[in-house]
């Protein structure tokens, strides 16, 4: 049995020594920010961050681009940590110096996952209807008016199914998406992201990784979708582009 290669440290990335596949990576979701007009001069954005390695490699590629760009936004970060499902204490600092080192400032805010206006009833619906409602204070409280998530191509081909083939409708996940008549702006900057792409940067570099517990997570419809993506992609390799490309969004030309 081979032993697997021993994980390079991702200070190396921020210290410029970026392989050309990562930095594909990185141009790749500044290509999105562009097309969709994402981020402009002077924005300060929050970063949904998980713990996981969507929104890890998202605060990396948005520090990273920064360097490379002639405009300059502000970043910063903010971890729901569920107080029924908590990340181990030693995560908190390991996020903590990873975010430093990228020069976000990053808040972790201990909330129920099951408040009481729930009664009783839990849902990834109502679950993920509880992180936005977070997301959403914060950004008020903090005067920021982009807020970005870390979904990738495959989030978004997946949801379409789901609300292709359980809802009867061909809708799918925004690249951009206004709340409060366009006072906030969600965006998904790696949404032409390949999922594999996130792998491979969590295998090959130690980023603090940690995956909060999910009492649904092998249980949902996601989950059950995920499968069936990928018997697609080995009859047509490019599925995934062809379902993006059925989409109309709006700003892509």
């Amino acid at each position: 049995m081979h032993e697997l290669p021993e994980k390079l440290s991702y200070t190396k990335l921020i210290e410029g020594d970026i392989p050309p596949w990562v930095r594909r990576f990185i141009k790749h979701t500044g290509k999105a920010i562009n097309t969709y007009s994402m981020i402009r001069e002077g924005e300060k954005v929050l970063l949904s961050v998980s713990g996981g390695k969507d929104s890890l490699g998202l605060a990396l590629a948005l520090s990273l681009r920064r360097k490379w760009m002639p405009i300059d936004y502000e970043l910063q970060a903010l971890m729901i940590n569920w107080i029924e499902h908590p990340i181990p204490d030693e995560f908190r600092e390991k996020l903590a110096q990873f975010f430093a080192s990228l020069n976000i400032e990053l808040s972790i805010k201990d909330e129920h996952q099951y408040p009481e206006s729930f009664k009783g009833e839990f849902n990834c619906y109502l679950c993920s209807r509880n992180r936005r409602r977070i997301l959403f204070e914060e950004c008020e409280k903090r005067g920021i008016s982009v807020l970005a998530l870390g979904h990738h191509l495959d989030d978004l081909v997946e949801t379409s199914l789901m609300n292709l083939c359980f809802r009867g409708n061909f809708s799918t996940m925004q690249p951009v998406q206004p709340f409060f008549d366009g006072k906030i702006q969600m965006i998904r900057p790696m949404i032409e992201i390949h999922e594999n792409n996130l792998k491979q940067l969590a295998a090959h570099y130690d980023l603090p990784v940690v995956k909060p517990v999910c009492p649904f997570d092998q249980t949902n419809i996601r989950s059950q979708v995920k499968p069936l993506v990928k018997q697609l992609v080995h009859i047509d390799k490019f599925a995934r582009e062809h379902i993006y490309n059925a989409h109309t969004f709006a700003g892509r030309l």
